[in-house]
């Protein structure tokens, strides 16, 4: 009895672990998965400083001429007080003098040898960059479970931190089936097959941020299957493709099982991609996708992807939706929860008109896919859909409904 959809995804979290943690430097850490907090030790600023080049003041001296002697860069450590009548020249980031209640930038002010007219108002606090008004000592400024970008790293750094806890590097182990299915590398008879899936998935991992590991392809023999597992049993995931539909030599699943699998299910009620099962071994994920090419691209989007999300200990791991709508009128057989490939050109998606899950093409073509409930046939020019990206990352932190109706 083949599983739902989100049934599926719902399994897979429940039985995919959280990878453990490293220790590694902040250059080093940029799209991995952090697994601590991290809590400022002091605050950003550091100290209140001038926001602008310009003047410190008084703002009772507003409207008036006052006498400038002094001045304060960048990186000094102001020891004067600033009385009122005087203004202390001072540069962008500098500390701000003990007494100064505004900065005037240099553009507003009429600057005479020693003597700086100020404007006729001055606003409190003006130009001023507060101690702590970016981060406040004590709080948290990234989270565990967020992924580290540039701009964090950034952070990282005004804190003076010089290394982060980060969930390891997922490794991913591919190996296709089939003695009909060779290397990309070697020359084929009339009656073989090159395997475009294998070099795939490990691409796609690879992008997805993971190790890889190819074991190359297995024969339909037991022995050949066993083989190929026990050579994969030090990654976190196992992903093979083929051996687990109807045909005679289909027998992927028992190969596993003899090496401890838990099957969970495999079977999902998916269009293209039914033939799709997991199942775990300890804390290992296995995931066996279809044969087809495009019908295992389709689920390696919608499940591979899910896991590695989890297992990387992402807290925003579940698939994430954008609304848009539909470029033309577009006609589709209802009757089944059905997947369809398109490109979204960043005001409507267009799934499609050819797609047969032994395809590869569209799989380069599209950059989203769309999935719609059994009843629907029809998508007019203009109905809102919801699209699930390839090409870029949108995650949420709850799950949310993606089926178009």
């Amino acid at each position: 009895m083949p599983v739902s959809i989100t049934q599926a995804l719902d399994i897979i979290y429940q039985n995919t672990p959280v990878v453990n943690s490293e220790l590694i430097p902040i250059e080093m850490a940029l799209g991995r998965v952090m697994s601590e907090d991290s809590i400022a030790t002091f605050d950003l600023p550091r100290f209140d400083n001038s926001a602008m080049d310009g003047y410190a003041v008084k703002c009772a001296d507003a409207g008036t001429t006052v006498a400038c002697t002094d001045i304060i860069y960048a990186g000094d450590d102001p020891k004067m007080t600033l009385q009122e009548t005087k203004a202390i020249k001072i540069m962008t980031g500098a500390p701000i003098p003990q007494g100064c209640e505004a900065v005037i930038p240099v553009e507003n002010v009429t600057v005479d040898g020693t003597k700086v007219s100020l404007p006729a108002e001055i606003q409190q606090d003006g130009h001023i960059r507060r101690a702590g008004e970016d981060i406040k000592k004590g709080s948290v400024y990234l989270h565990k479970g967020e992924t580290v970008t540039a701009y964090s790293i950034a952070l990282l750094a005004s804190q003076g931190v010089t290394h982060l806890r980060v969930t390891r590097k997922i490794k991913v182990a591919v190996f296709g089936t089939g003695d009909e299915l060779r290397p990309h590398f070697e020359k084929i008879e009339s009656h073989q097959l090159y395997n475009s899936n294998t070099p795939m998935f490990l691409a796609r991992a690879k992008e997805l941020g993971c190790e890889v590991e190819y074991i190359g392809s297995s024969g339909d023999t037991m022995e050949s299957l066993e083989a190929a597992i026990r050579s994969a049993m030090n990654a976190d995931i196992i992903i093979t493709s083929g051996g687990i539909s109807m045909g005679d030599r289909d027998f992927t699943k028992e190969a596993f099982a003899n090496l401890g699998m838990q099957l969970h299910f495999d079977k999902v009620d998916i269009k293209p991609g039914k033939p799709t099962a997991f199942g775990t071994i300890g804390e290992k994920v296995v995931i066996n996708l279809p044969g087809n090419p495009l019908a295992s691209m389709v689920n390696y989007e919608m499940f591979v992807r899910a896991a590695i999300r989890k297992m990387s200990g992402m807290n925003a791991y579940f698939h994430h939706t954008l609304s848009t709508q539909v470029k033309e009128d577009f006609t589709l057989r209802p009757g089944k929860h059905t997947v369809r490939l398109g490109i979204f050109d960043g005001h409507t998606f267009m799934p499609f008109s050819k797609q047969l899950p032994g395809m590869i093409s569209p799989l380069e073509a599209s950059n989203a896919m769309l999935i719609t409930m059994p009843e629907v046939s029809r998508l007019e020019r203009g109905k809102s859909v919801k699209i699930l990206p390839i090409s870029w990352e949108l995650t949420a932190c709850e799950k949310e409904d993606f089926f178009t109706r």
